[in-house]
């Protein structure tokens, strides 16, 4: 891998620092804008000016991130309005993406990739990462022209799905150890108390959903669906402020 400006310019996957992954996109919408100090807006907002194609990769990059605060754009673009740069922040990780042709002069939005760079905690980039797949639906690190790619990119196909592959493993083996930790407290408590059985089974079917969610790579319904079957598993137990209040309830 090359390093320009100080900045690895290769595909770099689990790192302590660090990722930098590449996407082919596929689409160029949605068309946003932005106002005189880069704040990304929804395009027609009073105040904004110019015209950005954000495009499918960036705006599931976007969604990986869950609340963030507004993406500013630190290049904004010219005459090309999809070869643009931004940046975008939550309390645990900065990403930066930038929008460039590697082929076809970009005439068209499939001769476009995005350049993806994470910092900050690395089970979050490896969540994200394998977010941007599952909302995209495809491989984002599969071009349209695999040489292109590769000379833009300072990267071969084996170093682009490594990097990708290498994180979302990551993040697979983060939530299957929080199922299974679930899973172990809910054989725990079976039988300890009847009145919460009902709390247990609604974690069972909870944790159910979670596997499938992880089959399919989407990471907010697996994080959806633990959270369920924690909440259950807390009513479910009698030492528990919620599970006594609860019984208290109901005349237990």
């Amino acid at each position: 891998m090359r390093e320009e400006d100080g900045g690895v310019t290769g595909p770099v996957g689990v790192n302590p620092q660090r990722s930098v992954l590449y996407a082919q996109v596929s689409s160029s919408d949605p068309r946003m804008a932005f106002d005189e100090d880069g704040v990304m807006q929804q395009f027609g907002t009073r105040g904004s000016f110019g015209k950005v194609y954000l495009g499918d990769v960036a705006r599931a990059s976007l969604r990986s991130l869950g609340t963030h605060d507004s993406p500013i754009f630190t290049r904004m673009p010219r005459v090309d309005e999809q070869n643009w740069e931004l940046s975008c922040e939550t309390d645990e990780v900065k990403m930066t993406i930038s929008s460039s042709h590697y082929w076809g002069f970009g005439l068209f939005a499939r001769c476009f990739l995005n350049r993806i760079v994470m910092e900050g905690s690395l089970p979050t980039r490896a969540r994200c990462a394998m977010d941007i797949v599952s909302s995209l639906g495809r491989n984002p690190w599969e071009p349209i022209r695999v040489k292109a790619f590769e000379r833009a990119t300072s990267g071969l196909m084996t170093a682009h799905t490594s990097s990708w592959d290498g994180l979302i493993s990551l993040a697979r083996e983060s939530m299957s150890d929080d199922i299974t930790r679930l899973q172990d407290s809910v054989h725990r408590m079976r039988g300890v108390d009847e009145a919460g059985d009902a709390h247990l089974d609604s974690a069972d079917e909870a944790l159910d959903r979670a596997r499938e969610a992880l089959s399919d790579k989407n990471a907010p319904a697996v994080d959806r669906a633990l959270s369920r079957a924690s909440s259950a598993i807390v009513r479910a137990d009698p030492n528990s402020d919620l599970g006594s209040m609860e019984r208290e309830l109901l005349g237990d």
